[in-house]
């Protein structure tokens, strides 16, 4: 399969829900073209809507590394630290995009002081 139709797969894939196709297919393309910051962002989401958090965050603090500017990268971090109950990592995480966004409204219930 040539990779702009297995591309185009995954991200039939990913808009019909079927998250485990999206991942296998994103992830055959990023082996083609590691680079494409396109279809690691949309692995990382495909990553976290199935749950599979762990690598998820590897694909998001790849992006992050490459492009530190990624406003959704990071708020996607953020929340994929929520859910593996270490939100003091996200807290971080949110004050950074805060910051890179002039946004407060990212820090949530952070900026309320909640822990």
């Amino acid at each position: 399969m040539t990779t702009m139709l297995t591309y185009t797969l995954a991200v039939q894939a990913f808009e019909d829900r079927d998250y485990n196709a999206a991942v296998d297919r994103f992830t055959e393309v990023l082996a083609e073209d590691p680079h494409n910051r396109t279809v690691r962002e949309y692995l990382a989401r495909a990553l976290y809507h199935r749950a599979s958090l762990k690598p998820a965050e590897a694909e998001l603090r790849t992006l992050l590394a490459e492009d530190p500017c990624n406003e959704y990268a990071a708020l996607l971090l953020a929340r994929t630290l929520e859910r593996q109950s270490r939100q003091y990592e996200a807290a971080g995480v949110r004050r950074m995009l805060a910051a890179l966004t002039g946004d407060a409204g990212h820090l949530g219930r952070h900026a309320a002081g909640v822990a």
